[in-house]
């Protein structure tokens, strides 16, 4: 068990990395525009994905030669010949498709160029992978610690990533509004209600915490700022020479190009925005009211709907979004999409919940009835052992006499 909570930390350290080096990896394509492997973001990033490689797969090798020798752990399950939990199983075949995306990306760039999108096939395939595994550090969390704090800060932590994951593949969703306006306007909302509702509603219900919403959205505004000093000390250290010129010239209508000009408008500086990261923390405060751990369908509603009320009232007062605001018509649409997607949201995140519950409950209760086996073995022996002491000093007694005599 030991092995097994050193690991998930280190698991949660991993990923922190890996989330540097994208955030960063993102801006530097924002502002230098040159894009190559071996970049310094690029080298956090799949620096991060080698070491949670590494950790998931050890823990799984070392069990699976452990099995070898003794029986399996009562949680061990075994695919394709590793055994171990099935949290580190997660862990493990997540990030695996992380790494498959890699080859697939670079077979992309060769067939259609160097894309600046956050949209494209493999860009898509490496982040569910990642999703995959984060869910799996969550399940983790709840196989190696009973409950108190240190379940509660493990899982705190691993959803934090779980969401952050899930605010960087809905970013793009704003240019989505640039570009089509009208009810297009809130598929940020849209997209952020159902992938959002899911992240905060599943670690509220296996953590049994209300306040697991409101720490989410703040730990993961937490991670933004992070991104942006690591991503600041990084381009002061190498001073890379900026190329984006070039690039936007090269492709005016490119997602980065769009970016800039957004930021133009807007008057602020392309990468640096928080105001997608701000949009959730009032929504998340009002679903930890509603708490989600018991009335999940009533906290979805709640976080969806206020998650489109402050996303259009934020988002229409952006210049760069003035000639893209909705009709009323639109926002009552809008609005209906998006109690779809809480209440879609709320039940995928109920289901895997009950999943994980399930799956936690079966292995302790096989662990218990190992340990209460042995017990029980050992109260037998212990037991045995006293019947025969008593039983050698009766015959003892018996015998003495008549050899005296």
């Amino acid at each position: 068990m030991t092995l097994r909570r050193g690991a998930l930390w280190a698991l949660l350290a991993a990923k922190l990395v890996g989330g540097w080096g994208v955030g960063w990896d993102i801006r530097w394509h924002l502002l230098i525009g040159r894009d190559s492997f071996w970049i310094a973001p690029h080298v956090m990033a799949y620096a991060a994905v080698a070491a949670t490689a590494m950790i998931s797969l050890g823990v799984l090798a070392l069990e699976t030669w452990r099995t070898r020798r003794r029986a399996p752990p009562p949680d061990a399950v075994t695919v394709v010949g590793l055994a171990g939990t099935r949290g580190f199983h997660l862990a493990w075949w997540g990030i695996a498709i992380a790494i498959l995306a890699a080859p697939i990306d670079d077979l992309w760039h060769r067939l259609f160029g160097i894309d600046v999108t956050l949209w494209s096939l493999p860009h898509l395939l490496a982040l569910a992978g990642s999703q995959v595994s984060n869910l799996g550090i969550v399940l983790i969390a709840l196989e190696v610690y009973d409950e108190g704090g240190r379940r509660w800060a493990a899982l705190a932590a691993g959803g934090v990533l779980l969401l952050g994951t899930f605010y960087i593949m809905v970013d793009p969703s704003i240019q989505t509004a640039f570009h089509r306006g009208g009810v297009f306007f809130f598929t940020y909302a849209i997209l952020g209600t159902l992938a959002f509702t899911f992240a905060l509603g599943l670690v509220a219900r296996v953590a049994r915490s209300r306040s697991i919403p409101l720490v989410l959205t703040v730990g993961a505004l937490a991670v933004q700022l992070s991104i942006l000093v690591v991503g600041d000390i990084g381009f002061a250290l190498l001073q890379p020479r900026p190329a984006i010129e070039e690039a936007i010239a090269a492709d005016p209508s490119s997602p980065i190009a769009v970016a800039h000009e957004m930021a133009r408008r807007n008057g602020t500086t392309p990468g640096r925005s928080l105001t997608l990261r701000l949009i959730p923390l009032v929504p998340g405060a009002l679903m930890a009211v509603a708490n989600p751990s018991r009335r999940r369908r009533l906290a979805a509603v709640v976080f969806g709907v206020s998650l489109a009320l402050v996303a259009g009232v934020a988002l229409g007062r952006l210049p760069a979004l003035s000639h893209a605001l909705p009709s009323i018509e639109d926002s009552a649409l809008a609005l209906a999409l998006t109690l779809v997607a809480a209440l879609a949201g709320s039940a995928c995140a109920s289901r895997v919940a009950e999943l994980m519950e399930r799956y936690t409950r079966l292995g302790s209760s096989q662990a218990r009835g190992i340990s209460g086996g042995r017990q029980a073995a050992n109260r037998s022996s212990s037991a045995a052992g006293v019947s025969a002491n008593i039983n050698s000093s009766a015959y003892s007694g018996r015998t003495k006499p008549s050899a005296t005599a």
